[in-house]
């Protein structure tokens, strides 16, 4: 009798092992992409002499979120070199809501302070902040003005 109870628990055991968890294999499953790592600050984005959107890294010792770099282009170029296309301004608090591939940003200007031009450093810059945050590249930004019509638009520079 117990010779019939280990060999059935034997048999069993290999039955088990042979049907493995009842689950069949799976294809790779594709996620977000991996944030960037670290950063020693926030890409902001300026003119050039030439008249070029440019990259500049601010050094912040942070990445920081989409909010902080926009407050931060906001302030101006420092003793960069580099120029903005936006009106000046000590108001530097603007508001950002992420709904999928749709960014809103709120900023603190009129649509003739922003400017085109100075539209785009705002997108580019929401646009660098958020893909090294690992957000999507195929994310479009929407921004609001004070006063003037709201201009949807992706970044010229960014791939």
């Amino acid at each position: 009798m117990r010779q019939r109870i280990v060999s059935a628990l034997a048999i069993g055991s290999i039955a088990l092992a042979l049907s493995g968890c009842g689950l069949g294999p799976s294809g790779v499953e594709q996620g977000a992409a991996a944030p960037t790592g670290v950063s020693a600050g926030m890409t902001l984005y300026f003119y050039d002499s030439s008249g070029t959107l440019t990259a500049q890294q601010r050094d912040t010792g942070r990445l920081g979120s989409v909010q902080d770099a926009i407050a931060l282009l906001l302030t101006g170029p420092g003793s960069s070199g580099l120029t903005t296309a936006l009106t000046p301004t000590t108001v530097t608090r603007t508001e950002v809501r992420l709904s999928g591939d749709q960014m809103s940003i709120v900023v603190p200007l009129t649509a003739t302070e922003a400017t085109d031009v100075g539209t785009d450093q705002i997108v580019c810059t929401a646009l660098a902040s958020h893909i090294q945050s690992g957000g999507s590249p195929d994310t479009t930004v929407t921004v609001h003005f004070t006063v003037g019509s709201d201009t949807t638009r992706t970044c010229p520079v960014l791939p």
